[in-house]
């Protein structure tokens, strides 16, 4: 109850400085538009910084030397490229606001959960650099950020960057990329991320051969495209010195053509394949189990002899018993997948990127899914 009431104070306290900043700049008048929307995000950002820091130091066990074990891989990127164990991670989608559901989900999971995943578009919004902030926070937690970058080109400010003005930049956009027209952003990207001077995950452009999901997909781009975009990035980041950086290339299992997207194996670490069940909640799904979205591609996969991760794992209540499918998923799991060397579990009670209604795939409250994970773990791995 002390720990609440003092995160209360210090978050409200926070918050009134930010709205008295606010109505203050608002009677300076639009002008001033760009300089304030920076020092706002500054103002943010450092309540966020401190706001981790005083939760870290008040937080007993300390994460981190829970996770003292992970400290041999995290620090060795090609322990990391080359893995020896199964890795455990999660995406929460609160994450921006606390870590606090992410402690909450080691508690109740008995495992202290070394990969931690963060979503960042490209484009122009402070939010859209580097994040710097939560890359911090997670490496204080003991473990490892995965960056899933996605290359959305509508955030950008075309005029500024001397970008032809086009009716969707998406279209033929990995094209672009691969010219050079946004080395700009993926320089200063790169410079971040090389500044960090710590071991991170990057999962670029994801499901790239999905025609109906994501603007950087063959729906727009030639697959010769986003492979050329692919390794310009890469190229990119080492022309700068950002070697700190594990690539994780991940297409949609279910549309195959891999070999059409695949970048090379020197420019791709890790595999990573997303793994959700929808259930009935969409006319289009039904229960699939985890070997029909994951198993049945395993040996396409394989053969590209990289260690592989399910980036996005989780399953909805709908059409079926949710702790049977993470029962049934888990258990045995290193025999029949010995190449799959992590699972990021998809923490996200408030989905609304797939159908016209919200879902929640979330597990971290769920201490009956919790314990089936740890069991399946503890008496099959």
């Amino acid at each position: 109850m002390k720990n609440t009431m003092n995160r209360f104070v210090f978050v409200s306290a926070a918050t009134i400085i930010g709205i008295a900043m606010v109505m203050v700049f608002v009677f300076l008048g639009k002008q001033t538009t760009g300089p304030i929307t920076g020092a706002l995000d500054a103002l943010g950002n450092k309540v966020i910084e401190v706001e981790q820091d005083y939760l870290l130091s008040k937080r007993e066990p300390i994460r981190s030397k829970e996770l003292a074990w992970f400290q041999k891989y995290r620090n060795n990127i090609e322990l990391l490229k080359n893995p020896d164990t199964i890795f455990l991670g999660v995406y929460e989608n609160t994450y921006e606001e606390s870590f606090n559901n992410i402690i909450t989900f080691d508690h109740n999971l008995q495992n202290t959960l070394p990969f931690i995943q963060i979503y960042t578009a490209w484009g122009d919004k402070p939010r859209e650099e580097f994040p710097l902030v939560y890359a911090k926070t997670i490496y204080d937690l003991g473990s490892i950020p995965i960056i899933t970058w996605e290359p959305w080109l509508n955030d950008f400010n075309r005029e500024k960057h001397n970008l032809p003005v086009v009716e969707d930049p998406n279209i033929g956009g990995m094209a672009a990329v691969a010219r050079g027209d946004y080395d700009f952003y993926i320089e200063e990207w790169a410079k971040d991320v090389k500044d960090f001077k710590n071991n991170i995950f990057i999962r670029l452009g994801h499901e790239m051969n999905d025609p109906y999901r994501y603007p950087w997909g063959p729906q727009n781009n030639e697959p010769h495209d986003f492979i050329a975009a692919w390794k310009h990035v890469v190229d990119k980041f080492k022309e700068v010195g950002a070697n700190n950086v594990v690539w994780v290339w991940a297409p949609h299992p279910a549309y195959l053509k891999y070999g059409e997207y695949y970048p090379g194996d020197d420019y791709v670490d890790w595999i990573g394949i997303g793994a959700l069940n929808y259930g009935t909640a969409a006319s289009w799904s039904k229960w699939w189990t985890f070997d029909e979205i994951y198993g049945n591609y395993y040996d396409w996969l394989d053969m590209l002899n990289k260690p592989m991760m399910i980036t996005e794992m989780g399953s909805l209540k709908v059409g079926g018993s949710r702790e049977t499918w993470f029962k049934e998923a888990i258990s045995d799991l290193p025999k029949k997948y010995p190449r799959l060397n992590a699972l990021v579990f998809f923490n996200d009670s408030d989905d609304k990127t797939t159908l016209n209604k919200t879902l929640d795939w979330s597990i971290v409250k769920d201490t009956v899914v919790c314990t089936t994970i740890n069991n399946a773990i503890i008496s099959s791995w």
